[in-house]
């Protein structure tokens, strides 16, 4: 028996709606990333979606620790994005699959002041101390060294540099790198250790100094799809990989990642 006509059409309709959303949901690619990639990322997802209008780019941005954790309990990412390799071998560890895992990006550890700081410029090494810029009571702000990335790289340095044992009770514990900037923004810690690119993306803050790349170990960030990616999700990470994506990571203050022998 034939449907009346407009219960007919009415089926269409609902059935054309279910397959747009499952198109559109095929079309979408959730990112994981550290926060020190907001900015070029933001600027890559615009410039991507703009050449592909079909394709929803989802950035999620935490500190590294955070968004692996919350890959390993499930989040729905298509890539992950860190900005250190320990997470990225923690999350494999977990049983996520790592697929076609690759280091892109390196960067460098800094320290900064408010723009309007009169502390003048300096290379933290061991004849340059951090604890002397310091007022009785005021702390440097750090990414959380327990867990975040730049704050483990500025333990690592500080360490090598025998400045550790005396700036650990004075530090300003933050989530993410980018929330230790911010209290440096703000003007509620004269000091702070982030990466340069973070430094550069802010115009309240100046950079005093650079640590001697040998006093941590390579800033890298790895990059890998998770499980088994489709069509659009490795197209996305193919592009990010390019030459147009490597001059926006560049004008963001990133450099390549050295290939491994």
């Amino acid at each position: 028996m034939s449907l009346p006509r407009t219960v007919a059409a009415h089926v269409a309709l609902v059935a054309s709606i279910g397959l747009s959303g499952l198109a559109h949901a095929d079309s979408t690619v959730h990112v994981y990333a550290a926060a020190s990639l907001t900015d070029a990322m933001n600027d890559l997802v615009e410039t991507y979606e703009a050449a592909h209008p079909s394709v929803d780019i989802v950035p999620v941005y935490a500190s590294s620790s955070t968004v692996a954790r919350q890959i390993a309990n499930g989040a729905p990412a298509d890539i992950y994005f860190s900005a250190n390799e320990q997470w990225m071998d923690w999350l494999g560890k977990q049983g996520v699959t790592l697929t076609e895992r690759r280091d892109l990006l390196k960067n460098h550890l800094v320290v900064i002041a408010q723009k309007g700081s009169q502390i003048q410029s300096f290379t933290p090494d061991k004849d340059h101390r951090l604890d002397n810029y310091l007022g009785r009571n005021e702390r440097v702000a750090v990414g959380d060294p327990d867990h975040v990335p730049a704050g483990i790289y500025a333990k690592q340095s500080l360490t090598s540099l025998d400045q550790w044992q005396a700036l650990e009770p004075r530090l300003a514990r933050a989530s993410d790198v980018r929330a230790a900037m911010a209290l440096v923004e703000r003007g509620e810690a004269p000091l702070g250790i982030v990466y340069a690119t973070d430094a550069k993306a802010s115009d309240r803050v100046k950079t005093l100094g650079t640590f001697p790349d040998g006093s941590h170990p390579p800033i890298t960030y790895p990059i890998a799809e998770i499980g088994s990616p489709d069509s659009t999700t490795e197209a996305f990470y193919q592009w990010l990989q390019g030459q147009d994506a490597a001059q926006v990571f560049a004008d963001y203050g990133f450099g390549p990642a050295k290939l491994k022998p």
